[in-house]
C-alpha cells in the first residue's frame, strides 16, 4: 500500500500512543506528512512528525489555532483522524463522579466536535477531505460501569452521521470506527474486572491489535473511499449485534 498518501497531509489527534500512534505510523509509512496533536509534549518531541501541536482538545480556541497552524505549515489538511480520548473511571451510573463524567464528555465528544469543526473549512477550501472519528463498540452497546465513556462514544457516532450527511454532496467523506478493547495505555488503566468483562464479550477471544485498527482506518482515509460517508465501521471482533 506504499504511496496511497503521497502528497497528502494527515492530522492525528492523540497521535502519541494507542490507536492514534498506530494509525499515524501507518499513514506515514504510506507517504503522508503528519501533524500530530497530543497533550504529551515529550512524546510529540520524539515523534518525528512533520508538524506537532501540544494540545488539550477541550479548548476550542486552541484546536482552531492548531488547525490553522497545521494548514499553514504543511499547506493543506487532507485527512483528520480524531483519536484523542480517555476511558474514565469505572462506577455504576448512580455513583459516577460528576467531575469525571464531565471530563470524559469534554474530551471524547466535545473534543472530537472541536477538531471536526476546525478542520472541515480547510478541507472545503481544497475541495477534498477524509475524516475518521474513533468511537467504540461501547457507543453501540453500552458497557456497564462505563456510562460516561459509552455515552461519549455514542455521541461520536451521532456526530459522524450528522456531519457525513452535511458534507455528502462534497468530496469530503466522514466516517467512524467502533473498536473493541485493545492493549492501549488508557484501556489498561481501567479496573481489571472491567477489562476482563470487555475481553469476554469479544467472540474472537482476544484483544484488537493496533495494526488491525490502522488497516481499516487507513482505507477509510484514502481517496479510494469515494462513496461511503456517515457510516460506522465495526472493529469489535464479532461483538456488535447491529
Amino acid at each position: 500500500m506504499a504511496g496511497r498518501f503521497d502528497g497528502r497531509v494527515a492530522v492525528v489527534t492523540g497521535g502519541v500512543s494507542g490507536i492514534g500512534a498506530g494509525i499515524a505510523q501507518r499513514l506515514a509509512a504510506e507517504g503522508a506528512r503528519l501533524s500530530l496533536w497530543d497533550r504529551d509534549a515529550a512524546g510529540l518531541a520524539q515523534s518525528g512528525a512533520d508538524h506537532t501541536a501540544v494540545l488539550d482538545v477541550t479548548d476550542p480556541a486552541a484546536v482552531q489555532a492548531a488547525a490553522e497552524e497545521a494548514a499553514a505549515a504543511l499547506g493543506r489538511i487532507d485527512v483528520l483522524i480524531a483519536s484523542a480520548g480517555i476511558t474514565g473511571p469505572n462506577h455504576p451510573t448512580w455513583e459516577y463522579p460528576v467531575d469525571a463524567w464531565d471530563r470524559v464528555i469534554d474530551i471524547n465528544l466535545k473534543g472530537v466536535f472541536y477538531c471536526n469543526r476546525a478542520v472541515v473549512p480547510v478541507m472545503q477550501r481544497a475541495g477534498y477531505g477524509r475524516i475518521v472519528n474513533i468511537a467504540s463498540i461501547a457507543g453501540k452497546e453500552g458497557n456497564p460501569n462505563a456510562s460516561a465513556y459509552s455515552a461519549s462514544k455514542a455521541g461520536v457516532i451521532g456526530l459522524t452521521k450528522s456531519l457525513g450527511k452535511e458534507l455528502a454532496a462534497s468530496n469530503i467523506r466522514v466516517n467512524c470506527v467502533t473498536p473493541a478493547v485493545a492493549r492501549t495505555p488508557g484501556a489498561m488503566e481501567q479496573a481489571p474486572e472491567h477489562i476482563k468483562y470487555m475481553l469476554s464479550r469479544i467472540p474472537r477471544g482476544r484483544f484488537l491489535e493496533l495494526h488491525e485498527a490502522a488497516a481499516m482506518i487507513a482505507w477509510l482515509a484514502t481517496e479510494e473511499n469515494s462513496f461511503t460517508t456517515g457510516a460506522v465501521f465495526d472493529l469489535s471482533g464479532g461483538r456488535a449485534t447491529y
